[in-house]
């Protein structure tokens, strides 16, 4: 049996996904992994269904690294060194452990529902997801659950908005790895009036390590005119992912 007040509120939850095409904003970056702490300015630039963009700067106005996820496959540049990676998203270890791909990823900057493998969400897909209230309480857990991976949301019951997103992928002879996704500052986008996150910390746990980084917008903006896909010079050279990681560290 459907139950209509969960049914409602999973409406509400999908109802604030974004209308626009472009997300752009100048942000601050910051990464921890063990004793290491970075900081570093640049631009985050986001198309839907196309391409979702981090371009960091050192000394704050030249571009030392550039992240880029598309439908197909994972960039990493170090400008500095003119070296990259471009790999499919299987073929990245933490992509592929915490079940995320390009629409995965899109769903979470963009602070939406998702499930695996799903550009869209019919009505049908809503119903597949179960809601756990408790009384008195502001928030609600939205959990939905795949044979590999347990996906869960918080969001508030009073409008909907989602608080934070946590993925598990279950590997009972590796160990578990753990997203955990916040967000808050909240700002209601230019015309739609849905909210979107200005910060966003996360948190990637693994076996043998942990990754935290912040991203904190500057603004919301929807500049559009910009190259959406990075064509890499023949002047850099493509490194393994483990090099680039340790120069990325470095900047």
């Amino acid at each position: 049996m459907v139950n209509t007040e969960n049914t409602r509120f999973i409406d509400k939850v999908n109802s604030n996904a974004q209308k626009t095409h472009y997300i752009t904003s100048k942000v601050k970056f910051s990464v921890v992994v063990g004793d290491q702490n970075i900081t570093l300015t640049g631009d985050l630039k986001m198309r839907r269904d196309s391409v979702i963009r981090l371009q960091l700067m050192a000394f704050g106005f030249v571009e030392a690294a550039r992240l880029e996820f598309t439908r197909d496959y994972v960039l990493v540049m170090d400008r500095i060194n003119k070296q990259y990676i471009m790999a499919p998203y299987m073929q990245v270890d933490f992509l592929r452990n915490s079940g995320l791909n390009f629409s995965t990823l899109q769903a979470l900057f963009w602070n939406e529902l998702f499930q695996p493998n799903r550009t869209v969400l019919t009505s049908e897909d809503l119903q597949k997801y179960t809601v756990n209230t408790i009384e008195g309480e502001e928030d609600a857990i939205i959990t939905y659950e795949d044979e590999k991976l347990d996906y869960n949301w918080l969001a508030k019951q009073s409008n909907g908005i989602i608080k934070m997103t946590n993925i598990i992928y279950k590997d009972r002879f590796n160990g578990n790895t753990q997203l955990n996704w916040d967000y808050d500052n909240f700002e209601a986008v230019e015309n739609t009036q849905k909210m979107f996150p200005k910060d966003m910390n996360i948190t990637l746990t693994t076996p043998q390590k942990e990754i935290k980084l912040g991203i904190k917008l500057n603004y919301i903006g929807h500049a559009t005119g910009w190259e959406t896909l990075t064509r890499v010079s023949n002047k850099y050279q493509e490194v393994s992912i483990d090099k680039m990681l340790q120069r990325f560290m470095a900047l």
